[in-house]
């Protein structure tokens, strides 16, 4: 049996680790110093949707616009590891999800390819889904690697799309929402509810944390005018 003045010491030091890693952080939004996320850019993650449309005519609704503390706070989880912040996040999409995932609806998560999920420890879209509250169904898995999405238009990322999702499960008729971390042609979002529609599964709706202010160069940008859009 461990020694308790041991573990109590152990327990000490992991809680100054923790602090020192808390003081030695700053705000992904404003870059206030000794803290994760301060009030205002908290603030700034509420709810405040959009709809767009992918290439295939699919609507998207997105809890956020992919600028400014948003985008800094994503891409501070996504690339930097701080999944602390998908709480937060989390919360902004629960919005939507609940808008439009009602009962007997499953969700189901964009998958992450096997290199970001070797780069990172984690998959991005089900974590998500999981800070909002919500059991994911992990319907798709990745098929093939695929180029970085980054820096291709509209009709190479559709390209670049197909063949790269499969699906893990026969759907029969269950009723699906589809969910991505950000939405920027819609070319993802396009091939996965292909695929999970030829696997049976129904797809009512298809939603994401951010959607990218690109996108509405491509598909009619346009915000919600629901009472959760934050004024």
């Amino acid at each position: 049996m461990a020694d308790p003045s041991v573990v109590a010491t152990g327990i000490r030091s992991l809680g100054r680790e923790a602090l020192a890693l808390l003081l030695s952080g700053t705000c992904p939004g404003c870059a206030e110093p000794g803290t994760l996320l301060c009030d205002p850019c908290r603030g700034r993650l509420e709810a405040s949707p959009v709809d767009v449309r992918t290439p295939q005519g699919r609507v998207v609704r997105a809890a956020l616009t992919y600028e400014g503390v948003a985008a800094r706070c994503i891409r501070r989880m996504k690339d930097d590891g701080e999944t602390l912040l998908a709480r937060p996040l989390g919360i902004a999409l629960a919005a939507v999800l609940v808008s439009v995932a009602g009962s007997g609806v499953s969700v189901v998560p964009v998958p992450t390819s096997r290199a970001a999920f070797r780069r990172r420890g984690y998959r991005v879209p089900e974590l998500l889904i999981r800070r909002a509250g919500v059991r994911p169904l992990r319907a798709l898995s990745a098929s093939r690697a695929r180029r970085d999405q980054r820096g291709l238009d509209v009709a190479a990322r559709a390209r670049n799309a197909e063949g790269s999702v499969r699906a893990r499960l026969p759907g029969v008729g269950a009723r699906v929402v589809l969910v991505d971390d950000v939405v920027t042609t819609g070319a993802t979002i396009d091939e996965a509810a292909s695929v999970l529609e030829r696997a049976g599964f129904e797809v009512v709706a298809a939603v994401a944390l951010a959607a990218t202010p690109l996108h509405g160069k491509h598909s009619g940008f346009t915000s919600d005018t629901s009472p959760t859009r934050r004024k």
